[in-house]
């Protein structure tokens, strides 16, 4: 129901997106996000989009860098991701919330991609 793609290998400062694709029928209504898991850590928020059009939630630890935004028909989602830095490197999943309206509350979500991994080399 999600798949998730666009992780690669970058340097620090590169930019990169991903993209998730979402079934309709799990996410038209729902409000989608980003997560993330780096190595030996537990799964963070990174950023959400409600249904409502110009809702957005950032980490503050990507706040300025990323940019979270869906296609029309929020068939895709995507983040941008600009000044990448070391820490930055994890596994990103997206997920659809059982709620329109943004949340970083990991048990808000529902549906989660398999996770694409981002490495940032210093």
């Amino acid at each position: 129901q999600l798949q998730a793609s666009g992780g690669v290998l970058v340097q620090t400062g590169d930019s990169l997106r991903l993209s998730c694709v979402v079934s309709r029928r799990t996410g038209s209504n729902n409000a989608l996000a980003w997560f993330r898991q780096a190595p030996g850590k537990g799964r963070e928020f990174v950023a959400s989009i409600g249904y409502r059009a110009g809702g957005t939630k950032y980490d503050d630890s990507v706040k300025g860098r990323f940019t979270i935004s869906t296609d029309d028909a929020r068939m895709s989602l995507y983040l941008q991701m600009d000044n990448l830095r070391p820490e930055d490197t994890a596994l990103y999943y997206c997920a659809v919330s059982r709620h329109s309206t943004r949340t970083s509350l990991r048990e808000d979500y529902i549906y989660w991609g398999q996770g694409t991994l981002v490495t940032v080399s210093s």
